[in-house]
């Protein structure tokens, strides 16, 4: 026997799934529903197939082509106009691809079942029916089409969606029929005509014998995303018959190939992993649940009762509960997706967004971290057009950040400058980074860009270069140092400096409208190595240095290259001022360029008992980027980020009494106190690197430093440069003939406190307007946030994150007991203001 499959429908109830494919194409479990229909047939003989299609009908052609590899043939019928559940049946009787004297199977295109196919057949037959309807029990028949027959199944009535008055059978009809050709003969051609409303209500009227075969089995009509869930949980729990989905490892679970399952991650079957699937460390997942082919899942994530469709990314600690997520979605972590939600397509969620119970998202939205979304999204997207936070433009590779993607990000960012400007480039030693920095350079001379390629430089030497080159702007590409995931891309100006928001925005606006400018034939940038880099930021680093005195101290300290390029540079200079180093991690190695906060603190310390056991005067350990530099006390005790950046204001100040000092908004008092003993001045900056920068470049700023590492000394290049900083410590140490721990104990005391809430994108504004007036009588300093003075001891600062959907609060007092009581009243006050 022959069988139509009806496949021209639309799927809207299944949107925004179907949006972007036919509903018989939806994934389930490890195959398209349409192939799951075709599996059945084959199981039960028949050898020959025809699809009638409408909606996106090249996508069923290009998936099963001619059925061969299926050992079944397929033929299509392609309505030009859509005609309705019984018109394109007729269409195939006309065009010859059905025999006007054979019976014909007819199955829905969105069906999953097991039934009988022989049973329905031979009970047709066995009535000599024109038309056998197959029938099936449900517990709640409203939302199909009721059926009533005759004691002999001799249909008599066909209900349409009844009400529960109108409800007097619990037999629907599933969209599966065995009927005679000849009856579609009446059918008029190339108009829209259906089963249930127009053909059999006219063959009754003719005493037409139409049947109604009750079949046992299983029946699921995939037509909302309830439905899906559902068929979905069905298949892997065998309700339903079908073929074998995978190899079974045990434990209910299936996978296709190359599936990687960490040791520590927790799967509760039934579950199908598709190939190429990868499950970190910590996962929790709770079948019945599907994650598709190419989907990674990273640590701690937690699933249940889900479907994941092909090359999604779902970030750390997010949790899916009872949803459905489309292909090529990336989850940032923390997210929080609820039950009945359905993602369509390449949505992208940001870090602790939550999407809520039954909300759809069309595809290609883009949510904010930190949003709450409790209604569904159609048209325009919750997503800030934003590609820049505090890092450049941050992403997870080949996630986030794709070769594709940085080639246009290079395009954008050259037609940002005048054509023919100079941009250097630089990266670190990682694949990624090297990946990346090359799909920049391909960007860059399309918009008729010069490129000077910096190869492998620490950031201090590429923002030197850039500033003393005739260079319009800068690119560093690098490894996160906090995941290697990630990669941070950072553009630089002119000056060496970070571009400004302004900047940053021009670029946006190019990258998103893609306004780019293309450069003509003669035109196009060339790409060049650039000549002496670091010889030439060597010669000025010594020159802003007394020498002299370095070298007749003979200075004996450890320093941590941290397997980065900075023990290139570093190396040499230091040797040339004869100060005798113990080198830690000085092999270069792009794999332990990112490390794990517990890592970082076993490395310091490691540098602490060495520096303690050799009896050296100081340790320093550099980040990757040589940017910043952490130390250590003769006497091995780690130096807090804070107190090292009050001892380096110290020694200017020594050096330079009456200077100032630029340091952010929310470090502590600690700097007003130092400058009233040296007569010097304290400049205010906003917490950010940007901020500093600038102040070191536009003040009398000999020192600039933000508490976390990074210290500028302006008078060599206003850029934080943690190379430089180590060896102007050991210049002031020789020259003041004292030791770090001996400045340390002389700081005068203090108690600060740092502390990060959550607090929603929504309310940020309304909140911080409500800290604001309720400390106007404080007058307070909006700097960078709030800062109030309650008395001259303590003070409190509430500032929002640019990045995130959380709030900072700071405060000082002068007992740890005090500030803690200080922080407590503060969090819960502002709590309050976003409750209230």
């Amino acid at each position: 026997m022959k069988a139509i499959v009806m496949a021209g429908g639309q799927g809207t109830r299944l949107r925004p799934l179907t949006v972007e494919r036919p509903k018989p194409l939806l994934p389930l479990v490890n195959k398209p529903v349409i192939s799951h229909i075709v599996d059945w047939l084959r199981r039960y003989g028949v050898e020959e197939i025809v699809v009638t299609l409408q909606h996106q009908a090249e996508w069923f052609q290009n998936y099963l082509s001619s059925g061969a590899n299926q050992d079944i043939h397929i033929e299509y019928l392609i309505e030009d106009v859509p005609l309705g559940t019984a018109g394109g049946i007729a269409l195939a009787l006309a065009d010859g691809l059905i025999s006007p004297d054979e019976s014909v199977l007819v199955v829905s295109g969105d069906v999953v079942t097991d039934f009988d196919i022989r049973s329905i057949i031979t009970y047709h037959h066995d009535r000599q029916a024109d038309v056998t309807v197959a029938l099936h029990r449900v517990s709640n028949p409203l939302e199909y089409g009721m059926v009533i027959t005759e004691a002999d199944g001799r249909i008599t009535q066909f209900v349409e969606k009844p009400g529960w008055a109108e409800v007097v059978s619990d037999l629907i009809n599933t969209g599966i029929y065995v009927l005679e050709a000849k009856t579609l003969a009446m059918i008029p051609i190339g108009v829209a005509y259906d089963f249930s409303n127009d053909l059999f209500p006219r063959l009754m009227e003719q005493n037409k014998r139409i049947y109604g075969c009750p079949v046992s089995g299983y029946w699921c009509d995939v037509g909302t995303p309830a439905a899906y869930l559902q068929a979905n949980s069905d298949i892997l729990a065998h309700i339903v018959e079908h073929e074998p989905l995978g190899e079974h490892i045990g434990g209910e679970i299936w996978t296709g190939e190359n599936v990687q399952i960490a040791p520590d991650a927790e799967l509760y079957g039934p579950i199908y992993l598709g190939n190429n699937v990868q499950i970190k460390g910590g996962v929790i997942v709770h079948g019945p649940a599907v994650i598709r082919d190419d989907t990674v899942v990273d640590s701690r994530v937690n699933i249940s009762h889900t479907v994941i469709w092909r090359g999604c990314y779902i970030g750390e600690d997010a949790e899916i509960h009872g949803a459905v997520i489309s292909r090529q979605c990336v989850f940032k972590r923390k997210v929080l997706v609820r039950e009945g939600a359905v993602v369509g397509d390449r949505c992208t969620v940001g870090e602790g967004a939550v999407i809520g119970q039954d909300v759809k998202l069309w595809p290609a939205k883009e949510i904010e971290s930190g949003a709450i979304v409790r209604n569904s999204i159609v048209w325009g997207s919750r997503g800030r057009r934003v590609l820049f936070s505090r890092f450049g433009v941050t992403g997870v590779v080949n996630v986030d950040l794709t070769p594709e993607f940085c080639a246009k990000l290079g395009v954008a960012f050259g037609a940002s400058l005048p054509k023919g400007s100079m941009v250097t480039i630089n990266r670190d030693t990682h694949p990624s980074s090297r990946m990346l920095k090359r799909a920049i350079i391909s960007g860059l001379p399309a918009a008729g860009i010069q490129v000077w390629d910096l190869r492998t430089q620490p950031v201090p030497v590429a923002r030197f270069t850039t500033r003393m080159s005739d260079a319009q702007a800068g690119v560093h590409v690098r490894i996160s140092p906090h995941d290697r995931r990630v990669v941070d891309i950072s553009f630089m100006a002119a000056d060496g400096l970070d571009l400004g928001r302004a900047k940053e925005r021009e670029v946006e606006r190019l990258f998103f409208r893609e306004d780019f400018r293309r450069a003509q034939l003669d035109d196009i940038g060339t790409i060049d190595y650039a000549p002496d880099v670091e010889e030439q930021y060597a010669q000025a680093f010594l020159q802003r240095l007394d020498c002299d005195c370095i070298q007749n101290a003979h200075a004996n300290i450890a320093v941590d290259y941290a397997h980065a390029t900075t023990v290139d540079v570093l190396e040499p200079l230091l040797a040339e001022l004869d100060v005798e180093v113990v080198g830690l991690n000085t092999r270069v190695d792009a794999q332990l360029l990112s490390i794990l906060e517990r890592e970082w603190e076993h490395g310091m310390e490691q540098l602490a008992r060495i520096v303690h056991a050799m009896g050296l005067q100081f340790g320093a350990r550099l980040d990757v980027s040589g940017s910043k530099v952490f130390l250590v006390d003769d006497q091995g005790r780690l130096i807090h980020h804070t107190v090292a950046a009050a001892i380096m204001a110290d020694l200017v100040w020594r050096e330079q009494p009456g200077a100032m000092v630029a340091v952010p908004v929310d470090r502590p008092a600690i700097f007003e106190r130092l400058a009233a003993q040296y007569g010097g001045q304290v400049l205010r900056t906003k917490v950010d690197l940007y901020s500093l920068m600038t102040a070191a470049a536009h003040h009398s700023v000999p020192l600039a430093a933000d508490g976390h590492g990074h210290f500028i000394s302006s008078d060599f290049d206003p850029v934080p440069d943690g190379m430089f900083a180590l060896a102007r410590l050991t210049q002031y140490l020789a020259k003041h003939e004292v030791r770090l721990s001996e400045l340390a104990a002389s700081l005068p005391r203090f108690e600060w406190l740092h502390e990060t809430i959550p607090c929603s994108w929504d309310a940020k504004g309304r909140v911080m307007r409500r800290v604001n007036e309720e400390a106007a009588s404080y007058d307070p300093n909006t700097v960078d946030g709030v800062k109030f003075f309650l008395d001259n001891e303590h003070w409190v600062l509430v500032r929002p994150d640019p990045d995130r959907a959380s709030l900072h609060i700071y405060v000082e007092a002068p007992t740890i007991e005090d500030a803690e009581r200080l922080m407590s009243e503060r969090v819960a006050w502002v709590q309050s203001l976003e409750r209230n």
